[in-house]
């Protein structure tokens, strides 16, 4: 089975880091981590506006793909401060996400791989048959 990646538009990640954006297995596709980083590459104050972002860099993502949220299937979220952060995360996701909702798991995680990051989002999509 072919695979085809999806890697960020300046291919940091990829060279730096060695890892797609995302990965069209059949007609799945498999969404690295997304955080919410601002324009300058910061985390935002506000949880909320953090939580927003990180949405936004899904979009983008799917959009690279030809997907738009629709075809998200199942997604997991991680939280530094699950409990805090959960009704602004929730707010963020609905405002982006709509019925039918998809599979989620949120997990509680003591720290992400970048400094002060409160949420990371991980999507699996479906490409139509």
């Amino acid at each position: 089975m072919s695979q085809n990646h999806i890697r960020d538009a300046e291919g940091v990640l990829y060279d730096r880091w060695h890892f797609s954006q995302a990965v069209r297995s059949g007609n799945l596709l498999l969404c690295s981590g997304q955080i919410g980083t601002d324009a300058s590459g910061g985390v935002p104050a506000e949880f909320l506006d953090e939580a927003h972002n990180a949405w936004a860099a899904v979009g983008r993502v799917l959009e690279a793909a030809g997907l738009d949220a629709s075809a998200i299937v199942e997604f997991t979220s991680y939280h530094v401060g699950l409990q805090q952060t959960l009704p602004a995360f929730m707010k963020a996701r609905d405002a982006f996400l709509r019925e039918p909702w998809p599979a989620w798991t949120a997990i509680g995680v003591s720290e992400l791989a970048v400094p002060g990051a409160r949420l990371e989002i991980r999507v699996t999509a479906r490409f139509p048959d």
